[in-house]
């Protein structure tokens, strides 16, 4: 599509990015291509060396030596090296790793397992947790001391399924995801994404997606940003570990097949455009993004009141639409439906093409659809 090319696939939507680590990457991926990006951490991560339960783990490792360790995040490995080095221990736990059944979750492990002058016994090449979790209960965990170093929270499903079939699992709290410490940018995200002013929302950790939907709790807004998630706003995860408090509360989520950055932004710049609705108004080809308008492949911003009243009129094209029924989609709406009027002649304004919208006397107003295509769109 040369309106792509011209504008990005993601130019005219807002997309919300939650990651505490790599969000400058997963915002500027979302830029080039056009978005509108609004970052707000939904964590921190602990400083490891300040964490007194990572060496009290590390020590009790290297006392009472595991039959396996799972490595799952490179950055964590290569921290928890660099921590046990500052405390003066680096040398002992490395000696311990040697002497263990170490288990890398990937590529990326792999390389931060080899850079310590360790070689892993296994790698699975698909990054998945799950076929770790195959693996171990393949070779039997009966009586056996697995240590997992964490990603912050313990993996669902996976120390359960563990325990479950007799092994012993210790966790390595490598780093610890806590609340942010200001706390506004995601009171904030929370704000426009239950205002309908986001199109998309991302997760890169299923941390991440347990404090927003925690603190929307704590709000009283769960319910609402939950209804949200459902269905105005596309909840983008970069894997089902991530999916899974959001599936816990009955949110479908879209996931790339590949767990990576990448591919979650190309999910995206195929999901957003598709649920765009493209229309002939007056001779004109109109697209319909979340917060802009392209007509005939210009890119028109508009208001948030003048998007409203857009998306109830393309709800049914050529059709007229009662001024109290578009007062009631205005943002924060009152009973005067001047303030219809108002946005009304401002979106003409935006939009550039006035006559793409008709006043329908005494009636309305509606979108001045080519009458070749009112059969097509009538019942839409």
């Amino acid at each position: 599509m040369h309106d792509d090319e011209q504008h990005g696939p993601l130019a005219g939507f807002t997309v919300g990015v939650t990651a505490a680590r790599r969000a400058d990457e997963l915002g500027t991926l979302l830029r080039r291509r056009g978005a509108t990006v609004v970052h707000a951490p939904a964590l921190r991560i602990v400083p490891l060396a300040d964490d007194s339960e990572l060496l009290t783990a590390t020590k009790e490792l290297i006392d009472a030596v595991p039959d396996v360790v799972v490595a799952t995040t490179a950055i964590g490995f290569r921290g928890w090296i660099e921590a046990a080095d500052g405390w003066g221990i680096g040398e002992q736990l490395l000696d311990t790793l040697r002497g263990v059944e170490l288990l890398a979750r990937g590529p990326k492990v792999k390389g931060a397992v080899r850079a310590a002058g360790l070689t892993e016994t296994w790698s699975p090449a698909s990054e998945s947790m799950a076929e770790v979790m195959e693996r171990l209960l393949e070779e039997g965990v009966e009586g056996r001391r697995i240590a997992l170093q964490l990603h912050g929270e313990p993996l669902p499903g996976f120390v359960e399924s563990l325990r479950a079939a007799g092994g012993e699992v210790v966790g390595v709290p490598v780093y610890r995801w806590m609340p942010p410490e200001d706390i506004a940018p995601l009171d904030r995200l929370i704000d426009i994404t239950v205002a309908g002013g986001l199109d998309a929302l991302t997760f890169t950790s299923a941390p991440a997606a347990v404090s927003l939907l925690r603190r929307a709790g704590e709000r009283g807004l769960l319910n609402e940003l939950t209804a949200v998630l459902k269905g105005s706003v596309l909840p983008a995860c970069v894997g089902p570990v991530t999916a899974l408090p959001l599936q816990d509360r009955g949110i479908d989520t879209a996931q790339p097949e590949r767990f990576r950055l990448g591919p979650l932004v190309q999910l995206i710049c195929r999901e957003l455009p598709s649920r765009a609705r493209t229309l002939p108004v007056a001779g004109h080809r109109v697209e319909i993004r979340g917060h802009a308008v392209l007509v005939d492949d210009e890119l028109r911003a508009v208001p948030p009141a003048g998007m409203a009243l857009l998306h109830t009129l393309a709800r049914r094209p050529g059709w007229v639409v009662a001024r109290a029924d578009l007062l009631r989609a205005l943002p924060g709406s009152g009973t005067d439906e001047h303030a219809v009027e108002t946005a009304m002649a401002r979106l003409r304004t935006a939009l550039g093409v006035p006559r793409l919208i008709q006043t329908v006397v005494k009636r309305g107003y509606r979108l001045a659809l080519d009458p070749a295509s009112d059969a097509k769109y009538a019942d839409s």
